[in-house]
């Protein structure tokens, strides 16, 4: 039966429980599935995400002027091309990268060390609110050279940004809910932006403050906007990643088994799990010309909604795409971080995402400190697994039963 016209839609409570049992169904029959409450296109075929997400000409991010701008409190990163955007990519690249990175790496560590401990003794955590959102903000805010202190009111003011960010149509109430959150954001940024001017350190407020572009610094709302840019873009992701890792090798233990054996297998898995269920799971364009898509004819202006859980799982580009398998072949674990990936969780081209190799970071790094910590883990009695979310999407919460561990330092078992 043709999707098209049948009253499916992806706005469905239906497609909300459950997207991945829609996905084949879409690519074969309507791989440019048009929604009509918001006269918008659905593309779920890997070559035709692939070939609006890099073809910059055609498929511009213009609808983030719409969509992140009046909570970024203005331009962001993806927004950008030409000089501009090389300039300050390359800001970001190095606040990710080398000797950054490594400290990054080490303030991850103590942050999920220092997280987890009040857990380990009681042998019960919930992946997602126990430890996950919180490392994600607190994670973050080292990057930025914030204090952690403030990692809960930062997250209120992170949460009305991102709900306006992701989300398909909001409520009058929502939307003003969701600037007012961004405006007390801005608010608190912009003091520290003024201090990092005249005391620059070496954190990434630092280095955007006191970098130039076109022969002068950035204004106080150009660095709002990207450090807003980064805290929604290295936090969002974090927490639904990790969490998605362990209920996939909770789900096939003897792939499970094997990493505990051997950690050289984590990036492999942190990889399929990216693949398999990408915490972000549509980005969207803007048709710059008519174009034909699938057979189908898109309007110049038309916005589009590249699919990437779809894409990711689309037999063209995956064998037997619906499994998990942290052996796959046709994964590339090496490249599965890089502008060369072959599943699409970050993006692909010019505007992909610039973060992979934190996300890694973070990710490898929390995963390889809790797999020994978290003994026999299982799911706790009674829990029931459930995922939310349509523009980015995860567990919405993971209660983990495990064997006890005498002592927050995880020495000794009882």
């Amino acid at each position: 039966m043709p999707l098209v016209g049948s009253g499916f839609s992806v706005l469905s409570e239906d497609f909300a429980a459950a997207p991945h049992r829609h996905f084949a169904r879409l690519r074969d029959e309507s791989p440019v599935h048009y929604e009509p409450s918001i006269d918008s296109y659905f593309l779920s075929r890997h070559e035709d995400v692939k070939r609006v997400l890099t073809d910059h000409e055609a498929f511009s991010t213009a609808t983030l002027q719409v969509r992140a701008e009046p909570v970024m409190r203005g331009p962001v990163l993806a927004q950008m091309t030409g000089a501009e955007h090389t300039a300050k990519q390359k800001i970001f690249v190095r606040g990710f990268t080398g000797q950054a990175l490594r400290d990054q790496t080490r303030a991850i560590r103590a942050n999920a060390s220092e997280l987890i401990a009040p857990f380990l003794p009681r042998g019960r955590v919930d992946l997602v609110h126990d430890f996950g959102k919180p490392l994600a903000v607190r994670a973050t805010l080292d990057v930025l050279g914030l204090d952690k202190r403030d990692w809960r009111q930062v997250a209120a003011w992170h949460s009305g940004v991102t709900e306006f960010i992701t989300s398909i149509a909001l409520t009058p109430e929502r939307r003003r809910h969701c600037l007012d959150r961004a405006a007390e954001l801005e608010a608190y940024l912009l003091p520290v932006i003024e201090h990092r001017r005249r005391h620059p350190g070496e954190d990434l407020i630092s280095r955007l403050c006191t970098s130039e572009f076109g022969g002068a610094a950035m204004s106080n709302g150009e660095v709002n906007a990207l450090i807003v840019n980064v805290l929604v873009a290295a936090t969002e992701p974090a927490d639904k990643t990790l969490a998605l890792l362990f209920k996939h090798l909770i789900d096939h233990p003897g792939q499970l088994d094997r990493v505990r054996r051997d950690p050289a297998l984590l990036p492999a898995a942190i990889a399929e799990t990216l693949r398999y269920t990408p915490p972000v799971q549509l980005i969207p364009r803007r048709a710059e010309r008519v174009t034909v898509l699938g057979g189908t004819t898109v309007p110049a202006g038309a916005t589009l909604f590249c699919m990437i859980g779809a894409a990711n799982r689309d037999p063209g580009a995956f064998t037997a795409p619906d499994t998990f398998d942290i052996d796959r072949p046709d994964l590339g674990t090496a490249r599965s971080f890089t502008a060369a990936a072959q599943h699409l969780a970050f993006g692909t081209g010019l505007h992909q995402c610039v973060g992979a190799a934190f996300a890694r970071a973070e990710i490898e790094t929390v995963a390889a400190l809790l797999l020994p910590l978290l003994e026999e883990v299982r799911y706790s009695p009674g829990f029931r697994y459930r995922e939310t979310g349509l523009y980015t999407r995860g567990p919405a919460s993971l209660s983990l039963d495990f064997t006890p561990v005498r002592g927050a330092d995880g020495s000794g078992r009882s």
